[in-house]
C-alpha cells in the first residue's frame, strides 16, 4: 500500500491501482495517522483532530467507527491492508514500510543528499526527491486545521531542498540556468536569505553584476522594512565579495582550503544509529550550532564523529574535532588545537572569521559556561563556521538545535552486546537458550552502549546467564573497561560519578530522593516526596538538561535503572531512605484512596489511566509497608486498590498483594482482616484459585464489609463456582447495603441478583433488578455498572424475540468493555452477539463471533468465557446440520459444567444432546438425556428450563411411538412458558415445530389439539 501526501492525499495499492477513501472524517483520520506514521497517536489526540470543539457524545465510539471504515476502505483496495491500522495503547498507529509514504521517501532522499560530497550525485538525489511533489501537501484537506503545522513543515523541507539543489547545481557550473530559474522562486520567498544568496551568486557568475547588486539591495530593504533587521553575515560577505570581485566567485568549483580533519579512525562499526546520522546531517545546514545531548555512555561522541565524517566534504576548510578536558579555558584549548598563535579570544575570533568549517566540540558539560561564551563569540565572528557539540546538557544559546541521543533500540542493543561479547569471548555465539538473558541484560543496563560494552567484557568469565543474575551489583561487576579510554568511561560507576560531581547540592538531593520512585513520577509527586522544605522544580529541570532524568509525555520524570541504582546508594549514605520512603508511601496511598470512589463515576477512564501510570509506584508503596509490617499502611493501599485491580483484570497481583497484607495482619485487627480476606477469596476465585468458603464473613458493622461480601458472591457466580452460594452472599450484602444507603453497592448487588433471577428463570424479578440497578449506575455514569445491567437486559430482550434490541444492548456493552479494557466482559458480549446472530439465522456470522469470543477469553484466562463461546458453536453446528461437531462441543462443555458443579448450566447442554439424539433417530438416548435435563432444570427452579426439557421429552416420546404423551408434554411446556410471560419466539421454534409436525402426523390435528389442550388447562405445569 502506498500513500501520497505531497499534493492531494491519495492511496494506491502496491500494483499502483487507486484506493478510494470515502468520507471527509475518514480521510482526516488517515492524514492524522500519516503525519505520525509508525508512531502511536493517542485516542484523545485523534478525537481532538477530527472533531476539535464539536466532540460527539461518545467520542471513543465515534472514533472506532471511523477507524473501522478506514480499515474497510484499505482492505477493499488490497486484501489484508486493513490490518495496517493497528490498535495500540493509548490509541492507533498506521504501519508503513520503507518508501510507502512519499513524504518519508522525500526526507530519506534529501538526508542522503545532504551527506554526500559529490555535487552531481547530490543534485541527482535532490532532483529525485523534489520530483515526488505534486502540489501543496494535503491539498484536498486545506480546511483541516490540525494539518497546518505538518503542511508548513513539509513546505519548509521542500524549500530547503530547492536551496540545496540550487547550491549543488551552482557547484556544477549551471549558473546561467539558475540565474533565470531562481528569479521567480526568490520573488515568492523574498525573505529566505539562503535562496537569495544562491540567486545573487548565480547572477554574478552569469556576468550580471548590476542585477546581482540590485537583488542584494532589494533584499536588504525588504528585511529592513518587513522585519527591521539587516542581512545576515553570509549575505553581507557575499555582497562584499561581489564589490571586490573576489576570485572565489569567478569559478563554479570554489577552491578549498582543507586542514587535516583530525577525526579519529573508528575501531568498531557504529551500531543502531543508522537513522540518526542522516537526521543530524539534515539539521546542520539549517543550524550553525547543533548539540548532541544524552546521558553518559550513550554514544554522543561516536555519533558526532560519524556525522562529521559524513559532512567533511561539505566544508571547504574541513572538520576539526576538539575534546575539552581539564580546567583549561575553552578559548585556550581551542587555540591550541587549531594552531592559533594569537593571544586571547579576539585572536581566536580573527583566526576563524574567514573559515568555512565544521568544528566538533566534545565533552562540553564540565565547562559549560565557558564553552557557551566562546561558542557564542566565534559563531558571531565567523559566518562560515558551524559547531557540532556534545554535552550532557544543552549549551543554552539562541538558535541552538538540540538532538537528544537516545539509548539504543532493544534489537540494536542486543546486536551491539552480542558483537562485543563475541569479540571479548572467542567462541561465544548467541543461542536460543541465551536470548532471554541477553535481552534482560540490555534492558537492565538501559540500552546504554558504554554499559553494554563493559558488560560484554564479562561474558568470557561469567557467561550471559550469570552476568544477568548479578546485575543488582552492577557497579562492582562493571568495574573495568578498555585501556585507552578516558578514566571517566572505564567503569559504570565512574561514568555516573563524573555526572554526580558536576551537580550542585540541591541537584544531588533531588536526584538521590528520586530513586524511591518506580517507573517515574509526576512533577507533583516529585515535589511531595523529594521536597521536604526544598525547591524541587529548578534542580529537576537542571537534572533533565543534564540527561540524568528523562522526561516522557505527561510530563513524567524517570531515572534510568543504572542512575536509579546509583542514586539509591547515595540516598542510603545520606540516611534518608526511611523518611523519603515514608513520604512516597503516603503520596501513593492518598492517590489510590482519592481514585477509589472515582472509579465508580464518569471519571472512571481518566483515573484508570492515572493508576495505570502509577501502578509500579503503588506496588512499591505497598511493599514498603509490608516490609515494615505496617498493617494499617498495607491495608490502606490494598483495600483501596481492589476495584482498580478488578477493572484492569490484574487478578494475580490482587491475590498476591492481599495475601501479603493478610500475612502481616495480627490480632486485634479483625475487621480489617475479614475485609482483606473476603476480597482475597473473591480474586482467588476469579483467578481460578481457592474455594470461597475459606473467607469468613465480616461482622455487619465492618466498614466496607458489605461490598466485599457482594464481590465474593459476584466472583462465585462469574467463576461458575456455586450459584446457591452466590445468591446467599449477594442477598446478605444487600441487606447491609440498603440501611447504609450505599447506592453504588446496592446497584452492584441488584445487577448480580438480576443475573441470578435470569438463571433461575424468574424473568420478572430479573427485569426489575436490572432496571433498578441500571438507573443507579446511570446516576453514577459508571461504565462498568452499565455493562453489568446490559447483559440481563439484552438476555431478556432476546427471550422476548426483540433481537434488534438485544443486539443493540450487546454492542453497547461490547464498546463499554473495550473502552474499559475489561476483556472477559467483552468476550461475553461477543458471545451475546453470536447468540443473536444464531437466532436470526446467520450461522456463519454466529460462528465467527463465538470463535472471536473464545479467542479473547482464552487470551485473558477466562475459562467460563471460552465455554460460553463453545456452547454457541455447538448450538450453531446442530442447527446447521453438523451433528458430529455439535456433539464434540456439547460433550466438552458438559464435562466442564459438571467439573465446576455449576447448578443450572447442564440443563441446556443435556437438552441439546437430547435433541441431537432425537434428530439422529436414537429414541432411548434422547429419552435418557432429556430425563437427566429435566432433573437438573427442576433443581434450578427455572420454569423455562423445565419447559425445554418437556419439549425434548415430547420429541423422544414421539420418536418412540408415544404420540399422545408427546402432545401432552408439548402442552405442558407451552403452558409453562406462558406462565413465565415469555412464550417461545418464532426464531426458537425449530425443535418444537419439528416435534409437533411428527405428533400431528401420528395423531391427526384433532386428537393432537385435544391432548395438547388437556395438558395446558391443568395446574401450572412447572410445579409437576
Amino acid at each position: 500500500m502506498r500513500f501520497s501526501v505531497l499534493g492531494p492525499l491519495t492511496v494506491s495499492t502496491t500494483a499502483g491501482d487507486p484506493v478510494d477513501i470515502p468520507e471527509a472524517k475518514v480521510r482526516a483520520l488517515l492524514a492524522a495517522l500519516l503525519i505520525h506514521a509508525g508512531r502511536t497517536v493517542s485516542t484523545d489526540r485523534l478525537v481532538d483532530h477530527l472533531w476539535s470543539e464539536r466532540v460527539p457524545r461518545n467520542p471513543v465510539g465515534a472514533l472506532q467507527t471511523k477507524v473501522s471504515r478506514l480499515r474497510s476502505a484499505l482492505a477493499q483496495g488490497e486484501p489484508g491492508a486493513g490490518s495496517l491500522v493497528e490498535s495500540r495503547a493509548p490509541g492507533y498507529l498506521l504501519r508503513t514500510g520503507p518508501g510507502e509514504v512519499d513524504s518519508q521517501r522525500f526526507t530519506e532522499l534529501t538526508a542522503a543528499a545532504y551527506a554526500i560530497e559529490d555535487p552531481r550525485t547530490r543534485a541527482d538525489l535532490l532532483t529525485d526527491a523534489l520530483a515526488l511533489w505534486r502540489g501543496t501537501p494535503f491539498a484536498d484537506l486545506s480546511d483541516v486545521g490540525f494539518l497546518d503545522a505538518a503542511v508548513n513543515n513539509l513546505e519548509e523541507q521542500r524549500l530547503t531542498g530547492w536551496e540545496a539543489l540550487a547550491e549543488a547545481r551552482l557547484e556544477l557550473g549551471e549558473h546561467h540556468a539558475l540565474a533565470d530559474e531562481l528569479g521567480e522562486l526568490a520573488v515568492r520567498h523574498p525573505l529566505r536569505e539562503r535562496l537569495r544568496a544562491v540567486h545573487i551568486r548565480a547572477l554574478y557568475q552569469s556576468g550580471r553584476q548590476s542585477e546581482a547588486l540590485a537583488a542584494y539591495a532589494g533584499v536588504r530593504k525588504l528585511l529592513a522594512d518587513e522585519l527591521g533587521v539587516d542581512p545576515g553575515p553570509e549575505l553581507v560577505a557575499l555582497h562584499q565579495a561581489i564589490l571586490e570581485h573576489d576570485e572565489a566567485l569567478e569559478t563554479a568549483a570554489v577552491a578549498r582550503r582543507r586542514n587535516e580533519n583530525a577525526l579519529p579512525a573508528p575501531l568498531t562499526a557504529l551500531i543502531g544509529r543508522e537513522g540518526a546520522v542522516p537526521a543530524i546531517c539534515q539539521l546542520l545546514p539549517a543550524h550553525r550550532l547543533v548539540t548532541l545531548t544524552g546521558p553518559g555512555g550513550v554514544g554522543k561522541t561516536r555519533l558526532a564523529e560519524a556525522v562529521a565524517g559524513q559532512l567533511a566534504g561539505r566544508y571547504p576548510d574541513g572538520v576539526r574535532m576538539v575534546g575539552l578536558a581539564g580546567s583549561l579555558e575553552v578559548a585556550e584549548q581551542l587555540s591550541a588545537a587549531l594552531g592559533v598563535r594569537e593571544e586571547g579570544a579576539a585572536g581566536l575570533e580573527d583566526a576563524l572569521r574567514p573559515r568555512r568549517m565544521l568544528l566538533l566540540l566534545d565533552n562540553c558539560e564540565h565547562v559549560i559556561d565557558s564553552a557557551a561564551d566562546v561558542i557564542r563569540r566565534i559563531l558571531t565572528a565567523a559566518p562560515g563556521l558551524t559547531v557540532l557539540a556534545t554535552s550532557r546538557e544543552p549549551i543554552g544559546l539562541a538558535g541552538e538545535a538540540v538532538w537528544t541521543v537516545p539509548p539504543l533500540a532493544q534489537t540494536d542493543a542486543e546486536r551491539l552486546f552480542v558483537q562485543r561479547a563475541t569479540a571479548a569471548a572467542p567462541g561465544f555465539a548467541l543461542t536460543e537458550q541465551d536470548a532471554d538473558a541477553v535481552a534482560e541484560i540490555c534492558r537492565r543496563l538501559d540500552r546504554i552502549p558504554l554499559a553494554l560494552e563493559l558488560a560484554a567484557t564479562r561474558v568470557r568469565a561469567l557467561g550471559v546467564h550469570e552476568l544477568s543474575a548479578r546485575l543488582d551489583d552492577r557497579f562492582r561487576l562493571l568495574a573495568g573497561g578498555h585501556r585507552g579510554t578516558p578514566a571517566r568511561q572505564r567503569t559504570l560507576r565512574a561514568v555516573i560519578d563524573w555526572s554526580w560531581e558536576l551537580l550542585g547540592d540541591d541537584e544531588r538531593t533531588v536526584l538521590r530522593r528520586m530513586s524511591v520512585f518506580a517507573d517515574g513520577c509526576t512533577l507533583e509527586a516529585a515535589e511531595a516526596v523529594c521536597g521536604d522544605q526544598q525547591d524541587v522544580l529548578t534542580p529537576l529541570i537542571r537534572l533533565v538538561d543534564r540527561s540524568l532524568v528523562t522526561v516522557a509525555d505527561g510530563p513524567r520524570y524517570r531515572l534510568p535503572e543504572s542512575i536509579a541504582a546509583y542514586a539509591l546508594e547515595r540516598l542510603t549514605e545520606a540516611d534518608e531512605f526511611e523518611a523519603v520512603g515514608q513520604r512516597h508511601h503516603c503520596v501513593y496511598a492518598e492517590l489510590v484512596e482519592q481514585a477509589a470512589p472515582r472509579l465508580h463515576s464518569a471519571e472512571q477512564r481518566r483515573w484508570l489511566s492515572s493508576l495505570d501510570r502509577e501502578s509500579a509506584n503503588l506496588r512499591t508503596a505497598l511493599e514498603w509497608a509490608v516490609r515494615r509490617k505496617d498493617t494499617a499502611g498495607a491495608a490502606r493501599i490494598s483495600l483501596a486498590s481492589t476495584w482498580y485491580w478488578f477493572l484492569r483484570g490484574r487478578l494475580s497481583e490482587a491475590v498476591r498483594s492481599l495475601d501479603e497484607t493478610l500475612r502481616i495482619t495480627g490480632r486485634g485487627q479483625d475487621d480489617v482482616r475479614s475485609r482483606v480476606a473476603l476480597w482475597h477469596a473473591g480474586f482467588a476465585l476469579l483467578a481460578g484459585g481457592v474455594d470461597s468458603e475459606r473467607a469468613p464473613l465480616p461482622a455487619a458493622s465492618a466498614d466496607g464489609g458489605a461490598r466485599a461480601v457482594w464481590f465474593l458472591g459476584y466472583a462465585s457466580l462469574t467463576a461458575g463456582e456455586d450459584l446457591a452460594r452466590s445468591e446467599v452472599l449477594v442477598d446478605r450484602a444487600l441487606t447491609e447495603l440498603v440501611p447504609s444507603d450505599d447506592r453504588w453497592g446496592i446497584a452492584a448487588a441488584l445487577s448480580t441478583q438480576a443475573t441470578h433471577a435470569l438463571l433461575r428463570g424468574d424473568l420478572t424479578a430479573s427485569r426489575s433488578s436490572a432496571t433498578k440497578a441500571h438507573v443507579i449506575f446511570e446516576e453514577y455514569a459508571d461504565a462498568w455498572g452499565r455493562l453489568q445491567t446490559a447483559y440481563p437486559l439484552a438476555a431478556l430482550a432476546a427471550i422476548s424475540g426483540d433481537y434488534a434490541r438485544a443486539a443493540q444492548l450487546h454492542e453497547q456493552g461490547l464498546r463499554l468493555a473495550e473502552e474499559l479494557e475489561f476483556w472477559p466482559e467483552a468476550a461475553d458480549r461477543l458471545t451475546g452477539l453470536g447468540r443473536v446472530a444464531l437466532l436470526m439465522g446467520d450461522f456463519p456470522r454466529a460462528a465467527e463471533l463465538h470463535r472471536e469470543a473464545m479467542a479473547l477469553a482464552a487470551e485473558h484466562g477466562y475459562a467460563a468465557g471460552e465455554i460460553h463461546g463453545e456452547i454457541g458453536l455447538a448450538l450453531g453446528a446442530r442447527r446447521a446440520g453438523d451433528f458430529e461437531l455439535a456433539e464434540t462441543h456439547l460433550r466438552r462443555t458438559l464435562a466442564w459444567h459438571r467439573e465446576v458443579e455449576f447448578g443450572p448450566g447442564p440443563a441446556l447442554l443435556l437438552a441439546e444432546l437430547g435433541f441431537l439424539a432425537e434428530q439422529r433417530g436414537d429414541a432411548p438416548s434422547a429419552l435418557s438425556l432429556h430425563t437427566q435435563g429435566l432433573a437438573v432444570a427442576r433443581d434450578s427452579g427455572d420454569p423455562r428450563a423445565v419447559a425445554l426439557a418437556w419439549e425434548g421429552l415430547a420429541g423422544a416420546r414421539a420418536l418412540g411411538g408415544e404420540p399422545a404423551e408427546a402432545a401432552r408434554l408439548l402442552g405442558m411446556a407451552a403452558s409453562a412458558r406462558a406462565h413465565t410471560g415469555a412464550p417461545l419466539p418464532e426464531a426458537e421454534r425449530g425443535d418444537v415445530d419439528r416435534i409437533t409436525a411428527r405428533v400431528i402426523a401420528a395423531l391427526g390435528q384433532e386428537a393432537f389439539a385435544a391432548e395438547f389442550s388437556l395438558a395446558s388447562r391443568g395446574e401450572n405445569p412447572a410445579t409437576r
